[in-house]
């Protein structure tokens, strides 16, 4: 897998390299994300482990087939929230898509760390009578 990773950074699609530019350096919410990441036994397009959402930019071989859809359960089940964007979106709609991007990851995922909630183990956010 590690060759596979290191073999997909050096040849990003356009649409890749487009979403590299918008996040890279934490350039992006102060958020640091990597590129092209094993998670488990997926490869994520741009995985950021503080924020616990994962970027992909896909293309027309993702068109909501069923293995995309378990692989996305699978990385919401470990915490991640996952956000989807085509290609042509990356390409073309770049403010609508940086837009998407900064409301998702200034609303902590719910399985998130970042995500406050209340506990009521603790009996938080019970109402006092």
């Amino acid at each position: 897998m590690k060759s596979r990773t290191r073999t997909m950074r050096k040849t990003p699609t356009s649409a890749e390299q487009a979403l590299w530019y918008l996040l890279r350096d934490r350039r992006f919410s102060g958020h640091n994300f990597r590129r092209q990441e094993p998670v488990g036994p997926f490869i994520a397009d741009f995985p950021s482990y503080d924020a616990r959402s994962i970027v992909e930019a896909d293309g027309g071989q993702h068109a909501y087939t069923a293995r995309d859809e378990a692989r996305t359960r699978w990385l919401e089940g470990q915490g991640f929230r996952v956000l989807r964007f085509w290609n042509h979106e990356n390409l073309t709609q770049r403010e609508p898509v940086s837009e998407r991007l900064f409301l998702a990851l200034a609303n902590p995922s719910p399985r998130s760390p970042l995500a406050s909630r209340p506990s009521p183990a603790r009996g938080e956010g019970k109402e006092e009578q």
